[in-house]
């Protein structure tokens, strides 16, 4: 794990540097470079989600960008038996991430995001008897790598991003797909 916070923080200071460096003319902070996205999501069911996960970016320059973000989750997953509810498993993830993104040419962007989360949950047999079982919390890191379309639109861009979490530790609430996401960077 030593290794990987390593690398994010010597991936940090090259971008750092690069932005420096191509922005000699812009000195300081510019808050017309700020931007704000994340994920959200809900669905309802037998399998029910609801993701709030915002993040805060700042863009270095037209080819920098990185930022943090939190992530709140919750699932839950019902298993049915002839339509007749038998267990129901729920699981909440909290987690911080930074990240780092490149845009080689201006609509495609790569990104790097390591993260940390703590998950925690329970399931529930509804018997006979009727048990109730807590999963055990734990903290699982994940390094999310992916790339992405991005299409500008005003003061903001829409992006279609394909992500996989390169470190696959088990309790990793990410499993062995690929995340597509679809989300909108609003600029502030």
């Amino acid at each position: 794990m030593k290794k990987y916070i390593g690398l994010v923080i010597g991936i940090i200071a090259v971008l750092q540097l690069s932005a420096q460096e191509a922005n000699e003319a812009q000195k300081g902070f510019q808050k017309e470079n700020l931007f704000v996205g994340g994920n959200f999501g809900l669905s309802f069911g037998d399998y029910t989600l609801i993701n709030i996960s915002p993040q805060l970016g700042y863009r270095f320059n037209p080819y920098l960008a990185a930022g943090i973000g939190v992530n709140g989750q919750y699932v839950s997953i019902k298993d049915r038996f002839n339509g007749n509810a038998y267990s129901k498993t729920s699981q909440g993830v909290m987690g911080f991430n930074v990240f780092g993104r490149v845009y080689p040419i201006q609509r495609i962007m790569l990104q790097l995001q390591p993260e940390v989360n703590y998950l925690f949950g329970k399931r529930i047999n509804y018997g006979p008897p009727r048990e109730e079982h807590s999963i055990d919390a734990t903290i699982a890191p994940s390094l999310l790598a992916g790339a992405g379309l991005v299409f500008p639109s005003g003061r903001g861009a829409f992006i279609i991003s394909a992500f996989y979490d390169v470190l696959q530790n088990e309790n990793s609430p990410y499993g062995k797909k690929p995340i597509i996401n679809f989300t909108y960077n609003f600029g502030l």
